[in-house]
């Protein structure tokens, strides 16, 4: 496995409490959930059970041979009912013997049986508060396990001693699964399948991304190749219409209007949806740096690069790219990868200061982070910067430009930055920070030289530069 240290050190303090312990685990599916708690119970034992979709008898069945088969090795017969079988679990933890049980996609049970979460409560307040009992559930339904499991209306509130929602990894992390490749090419990677392990572990690091693409995305055989469309059937009722607003955001409609009459639906609906698609962790919902989330400027991005990839160049392409073939089509997507990454890579900037501010590397620790548009005075037209990040006292920030481009960066692109400052008349101490895929002209190099200005390229976002 790679990467989910932090996770698995949180799941291990956990462990060494000699005391009660309920943690809750949640994360959008295909995060990595289940083998982050897998890899935990080799180390550990530990009843591990997998809850399914099927009905409440059969999962008791289940969940019964699995704690019987570990306790004394056989199974004589299911517990009569939940009840039962917590409280048979309770008797088997004492003070030497940490007794840790798992349930993944705890989610499926309660669909089946409104009052495990009540029975789950009644053992723990009744018997398991006491006990050197560690109780694990997890689930995908991020909206179910923060409303359901942790809400305040929760029979378990009150209950959890931990949470974690497990995220996809950032740039860098994502990087480990491409030993093989350039720098270029991890960031073009990440830029296609995102953070979702196994999305990343799809490529394969000893051939190109193109042929990655021609083998492992346009194939109809590979599970890469229809799986947005696979996991919304799976957790939504209407995936057509969520289909099309995922289609309208990732080609460049980021408004509700704008969403609304792409796909001529209300927009109301289109509101409740979106709503949906951000408790799916799908979407998110972006105010410019610095303002509330309230902000009528709010705009809607796609949160996971794979998803944005596949709506933008595959989705309504496939009979398209099933007459030119797996080659001929992996062409003509890389001849269209360098306008798609732009907005990739100014997220991936913003990734690697976030990381550089964890580690006190930037002017100051910023209160607010993320890019900002509005109106500057000084055009007297609508600006934008990158990334803008603020100090907790809002007076201070740092000023970043991403381009991803194949000339290096111009004067020009300096002058827009300093230029668009004019919109921030409160901010006494400015930074300047410059990121470049393919590096400056002399002059920008000479300019930042004088002004103390930063200028990165990308293997500074992976620590190889010279």
């Amino acid at each position: 496995m790679l990467g989910r240290a932090n996770e698995l050190s949180v799941l291990e303090a956990a462990y060494q409490k000699n005391s009660f312990q309920f943690l809750v685990m949640y994360g959008r599916r295909r995060v990595g959930k289940t083998t982050i708690l897998q890899a935990f119970a080799r180390q550990h034992p530990a009843i591990f059970f997998p809850a399914q979709e099927k009905n409440d008898t059969l999962n008791l069945h289940d969940f019964s041979e699995s704690v019987q088969r570990f306790c004394t090795g056989d199974f004589l017969a299911p517990f009569p009912d939940w009840g039962k079988a917590l409280a048979y679990l309770g008797r088997q933890a004492t003070p030497e013997r940490r007794l840790v049980v798992i349930i993944d996609e705890f989610p499926f049970l309660a669909a089946q049986n409104a009052a495990i979460k009540s029975t789950f409560q009644h053992v723990i307040d009744h018997d398991w508060l006491g006990k050197n009992i560690l109780l694990i559930l997890c689930g995908s339904s991020v909206s179910f396990m923060e409303n359901e499991i942790m809400g305040y209306q929760s029979p378990l509130y009150g209950r959890i001693t931990g949470k974690m929602e497990v995220l996809p990894f950032d740039y860098l992390d994502a990087a480990a699964f491409f030993p093989h490749y350039s720098v270029e090419e991890k960031l073009l990677a990440y830029g296609i399948l995102g953070g979702i392990p196994r999305y990343l572990a799809a490529f394969d690091h000893q051939r190109t991304v193109a042929e990655n693409i021609t083998e492992t995305i346009l194939p109809e055989t590979t599970f890469l190749h229809d799986e947005p469309q696979l996991l919304l059937k799976m957790e939504l009722r209407e995936p057509s219409v969520y289909n099309s607003i995922l289609e309208a955001i990732a080609s460049g409609a980021n408004k509700v209007t704008a969403i609304a009459d792409r796909i001529h639906e209300d927009r109301g609906k289109c509101s409740k949806y979106l709503q949906t698609l951000q408790n799916i962790r799908l979407v998110r919902k972006l105010t410019p740096c610095g303002e509330p989330a309230t902000s009528k400027k709010g705009i809607y991005i796609l949160t996971d690069f794979y998803y944005t990839f596949w709506y933008r160049f595959i989705f309504s392409r496939q009979n398209y790219y099933a007459l030119l073939g797996p080659e001929d089509a992996a062409r003509d997507i890389m001849d269209g990868l360098s306008d798609y990454m732009g907005p990739v890579f100014e997220t991936i900037c913003q990734e690697y200061l976030l990381r550089q501010a964890k580690k006190r590397a930037l002017p100051f620790v910023p209160a607010a982070i993320g890019k900002w548009w509005g109106t500057n005075p000084a055009l007297r037209a609508q600006d934008d910067v990158d990334i803008l990040a603020l100090d907790r006292t809002d007076s201070e920030a740092l000023f970043c430009e991403c381009k991803y481009t194949s000339l290096p960066m111009p004067m020009e692109e300096y002058d827009d930055l300093v230029t668009a400052t004019a919109a921030f008349p409160h901010i006494t101490q400015r930074h300047f920070l410059f990121f470049s895929k393919s590096g400056y002209t002399q002059p920008v190099i000479e300019r930042a030289a004088r002004e103390g200005a930063q200028l990165l390229t990308i293997p500074d976002l992976y620590g190889e530069s010279d």
